[in-house]
């Protein structure tokens, strides 16, 4: 391990150990939050990030719709996922050994989901993942930095492919010693304590959500003009019990799931997932999220949320715009500011494209996240199916490939296809 004045390099060998990897599917171990789509698990799911839409959180209500029950919301696919991935050959697990990566600063700079099909209740979801693309490329702040896509593909028990989430990151060479002089000479101010009127604000908006869920009322694609403005809804303040809500529908992802003996199990295999908190308690490296003294000692100014949180966000500004009979294809979302507790998110959307491929009607939607100082933390762009007064429900879009194998081939050629 690299002592914490080194700068990480990345060299030639850094590169080919990633070239090795791409298109090798990986083992999933852990387990995912729900392995069945019930009523309870979508409800739970949808009211962890604030939505009470009938469409994913009832039953009944969902028989009265064109998917004839409930499904689940677009990113309810983030709970999903047993391990689908055949036995790897002595060869793979030699090129899956370690970690090339280890030292260098990673961030995300891209998350594209893209959906097929609905999962219903009762569906099952199996999951394999890879590393789609690889490449050299500059760094933000000087040196090399390694650009990498990496693949999570889902297909329901019949082998119908439901989901895919494709996220680009770049692990950046860092000097430890410029990082540190960099967060002593910009301290983050003090957040200010809220106004009434801000919050009378936020409160005005929260209002105004139920009336602007399309539901059952279907939103044509004649009917919409390039220009039309979605939203605002509202994100915020954001709290620690939001924080726990979240997680109580979308599971924990980064840490094992389980408490008291099943976490002691992790920590015996991987000690430095659990560096200790201030009374000497080794806790989960994932509690930066939730406890500002830890995000603090990793240099923040406090605890944040995940842009898995904004990427849903902006999924539940779509949904309630688009209304029952329509479907989210495509969300492309960045994330340019950390979201911090106490921060709020304003979201809205604009209709920048209409056209027509392969018999279906789409629109395409900027989005925008905006912070309490009116920055833009994040952005989007989504692609949905409507329906038309021409004719019956929309035609749900056709994978790239058949099965999960074919989509990681084909994730693979299209990266070689832009970059060779």
């Amino acid at each position: 391990m690299a002592e914490a004045t080194d700068i990480v390099r990345i060299t030639d060998e850094t590169l080919e150990r990633m070239r090795a990897r791409v298109g090798i599917q990986m083992p999933e171990p852990r387990r995912y939050h729900n392995d069945v789509v019930t009523q309870d698990s979508a409800r739970h799911f949808a009211w962890g990030y604030g939505d009470d839409n009938p469409l994913y959180c009832d039953a009944q209500y969902g028989l009265t719709t064109r998917w004839g029950g409930l499904i689940g919301a677009p990113a309810f696919a983030y709970t999903m996922g047993e391990d689908d991935v055949p036995p790897l050959s002595a060869e793979m697990k030699q090129q899956m050994k370690g970690d090339p990566l280890a030292g260098l600063g990673l961030y995300q700079a891209e998350m594209q989901l893209e959906w097929w099909e609905p999962l219903r209740e009762g569906d099952r979801c199996f999951l394999r993942k890879a590393q789609v693309g690889t490449r050299l490329t500059q760094g933000r702040t000087g040196g090399k930095s390694i650009h990498e896509v990496r693949g999570i593909f889902q297909r329901n028990q019949d082998g119908n492919p439901v989901a895919m989430r494709r996220g680009t990151f770049f692990a950046t060479e860092r000097d430890p010693k410029r990082k540190e002089n960099k967060r002593d000479s910009t301290p983050e101010p003090a957040p200010q304590p809220y106004t009434q009127a801000e919050l009378d604000a936020i409160d005005a908006c929260y209002e105004a959500e139920i009336a602007s869920r399309r539901g059952a009322e279907p939103r044509y694609w004649e009917d919409v003009s390039v220009g039309d403005r979605i939203g605002p809804m509202v994100k915020g303040p954001l709290k620690v019990t939001d924080q726990i809500l979240w997680h109580m529908g979308w599971g924990l992802h980064m840490s094992p799931p389980g408490a008291f003996r099943m976490t002691y199990d992790v920590r015996k295999k991987v000690p430095g997932m659990f560096p200790k908190d201030p009374m000497g308690i080794p806790d989960t490296v994932q509690r930066c999220h939730w406890q500002p003294d830890w995000a603090q000692r990793l240099g923040f100014p406090t605890a944040y949320d995940y842009g898995a949180q904004r990427e849903v966000w902006f999924t539940h500004l779509i949904s309630n715009w688009m209304g029952d009979d329509a479907w989210l294809w495509k969300l492309t979302a960045k994330h340019h500011k950390f979201n911090f507790l106490g921060d709020t998110t304003w979201m809205t959307g604009e209709v920048t494209a209409k056209e027509e491929i392969d018999g279906h009607k789409l629109a395409h939607v900027n989005l925008t996240g905006t912070n309490r100082a009116e920055e833009t933390s994040s952005s989007g762009h989504a692609v949905v199916i409507l329906p038309s007064r021409d004719g019956g429900p929309i035609d749900l879009p056709s994978p790239p490939a058949p099965d999960l194998t074919g989509l990681i081939e084909h994730q693979v050629e299209e990266y070689r296809s832009i970059y060779g």
